[in-house]
């Protein structure tokens, strides 16, 4: 007699052995990361590499004398440090001036990108004509290369037949006479107008982005029960761009913090001292006094800074979503 199973293979044949899933598992999870590893070895090799090198570089005794061989400059130890925290010697000094003149530029520079970024993101949201053609107007800031749009800032601020001048003294009668706007304490103004020239475009472009997220019927439920303009900004639109501002302010800190472009374009190698930015004042400490041991512990300090405000930031950002939905 023949059994049920023997009846069955007879009729389908021989079950097939299943394929290991382990196999297609590890194939399903490490494709990704094998996606990755080219852009993780060139970030290494771009990134971290220099980064590595720079922290060395710090806790050695790194001056003219041993920039032919670096390696075998003698180690310092935490000298390095001490001489860059050590705010009543002459060169903690500078450094403490030239980062309180840093942290007073960007919040400046950051404060106004938003504010001018988010109010024309807004206004450009009705439709009307000649829109396409100001929002392309208003990018321009942003896809102008940074060494022709500062050096063009640069004959602007001209003491002589600058433009800024001309409106302000010839145009506007609004000063005495003519300032000079790249030394003295009118330079961290000059600098504060060039940064946020070309800063505000971006932060137009991602709020515009984020508008786009917003239904339409939120604006129109709301109108209908009375609410104005205003009201409309405040209850809808700056909920509605918390996590998207969030991001934004991060990277506008981080941006103009560590900028160096503009500064060195508009000043040369030598700030004024309104407008030391820190990221000038490592250049000079390094690559004018030859230095590079202290530049290297300056660049470390800063590194450590901006790595605890980053944290702290998003540690703030991520308590408060998750305290949001609870309050709600």
């Amino acid at each position: 007699m023949t059994t049920t199973l023997e009846v069955r293979e007879q009729r389908v044949g021989p079950a097939a052995p299943r394929p290991p899933r382990r196999t297609g598992r590890i194939r399903r999870v490490g494709l990704p990361y094998l996606l990755l590893l080219p852009a993780l070895l060139l970030e290494l090799l771009v990134h971290l590499v220099p980064m590595v090198i720079g922290i060395v570089m710090s806790f050695k005794e790194l001056t003219q004398f041993y920039i032919r061989d670096w390696g075998t400059a003698p180690w310092s130890g935490v000298d390095n440090y001490k001489v860059s925290v050590d705010f009543d010697a002459p060169v903690g000094e500078a450094l403490l001036h030239s980062f309180l003149v840093t942290v007073a530029f960007t919040l400046l520079s950051v404060a106004l990108c938003w504010l001018i970024g988010t109010a024309a993101a807004v206004c450009m949201q009705d439709t009307f004509r000649g829109r396409g053609l100001l929002r392309a107007l208003f990018l321009v800031p942003y896809a102008l290369p940074v060494y022709a749009a500062v050096i063009t800032w640069v004959f602007m601020f001209q003491h002589d037949n600058g433009l800024v001048n001309h409106v302000l003294h010839d145009q506007l009668h609004l000063t005495d006479k003519p300032s000079f706007w790249l030394i003295g304490d009118n330079s961290f103004w000059a600098l504060l107008t060039v940064s946020v020239w070309k800063g505000w475009p971006f932060a137009f472009l991602i709020v515009m982005a984020g508008l786009q997220n917003i239904p339409g019927e939120l604006y129109e439920a709301a109108a209908l029960d009375g609410a104005g303009v205003w009201q409309q900004i405040r209850r809808i639109t700056l909920p509605s761009l918390r996590p998207v501002n969030q991001v934004l302010v991060l990277v506008l800190f981080l941006w103009t913090f560590n900028d160096f472009n503009t500064p060195y374009v508009l000043f040369g190698r030598t700030a004024p001292e309104a407008a030391d930015l820190i990221s000038v004042h490592i250049y000079q400490a390094s690559f004018v006094t030859w230095n590079f041991g202290t530049g290297s512990a300056m660049s470390v300090l800063l590194l450590l800074f901006l790595l605890v405000v980053t944290g702290g930031y998003l540690a703030l950002t991520a308590r408060g979503r998750r305290r949001r939905p609870a309050d709600a």
